[in-house]
């Protein structure tokens, strides 16, 4: 297989997408996994409880929802770079692995990095994304998009996102500048 750019990509992946993915509400309520926008990798979940983390702390935030996999396949949690980026919430164990024979609900660790502040999230607020195996093609030139280069909470989602306009790039919050990444 010979990709835009004239190289060979045969053996970067193959395989057909989307990827069909069987999801189980465990509580009713709970959000179904969603894209933000039209062809997004990352589906954003949700978490089904309120929790308040103070700084360096860490929670397990269940997200109501287990899927099924098809075999050979594994899913990824990944936390939302707005919420990392404007209020230091990450996560404990990302990328999160979920192979194609798990069954149980999906959880979310996430922890507090901001040395000064808490982070508050909401009963079904958006707080990571799992993000499927996909087939790569390399590309000199990436096609136009609905998001366009837009990201790091462009799309909201957390109520700790109001907190403030984005940062001028390569800025980061002086209470946050500490180059470490405890």
């Amino acid at each position: 297989m010979v990709g835009a750019a004239g190289e060979d990509v045969t053996d970067i992946a193959s395989g057909p997408l989307p990827v069909p993915v069987q999801v189980q509400r465990l509580h009713p309520d709970a959000p179904l996994p969603s894209y933000a926008v039209d062809g997004d990798a990352g589906a954003d979940l949700c978490t089904m409880v309120d929790v308040r983390l103070q700084p360096g702390e860490r929670a397990l935030l269940p997200t109501g929802l287990a899927i099924a996999l098809p075999a050979g396949y594994a899913g990824f949690v990944q936390p939302r770079s707005g919420l990392a980026w404007r209020v230091g919430l990450g996560m404990v164990n990302a990328p999160g692995t979920i192979p194609s024979g798990y069954r149980g609900e999906i959880k979310v660790i996430v922890v507090n990095h901001d040395r000064e502040n808490a982070v508050e999230l909401r009963r079904g607020e958006r707080i990571a994304q799992r993000v499927e195996q996909a087939r790569f093609e390399v590309v000199d030139r990436l096609p136009e998009s609905a998001r366009g280069a837009a990201g790091y909470g462009s799309t909201g989602g957390a109520a700790a996102l109001s907190t403030g306009d984005l940062l001028a790039a390569d800025t980061v919050p002086a209470a946050n500048n500490r180059g470490d990444d405890r």
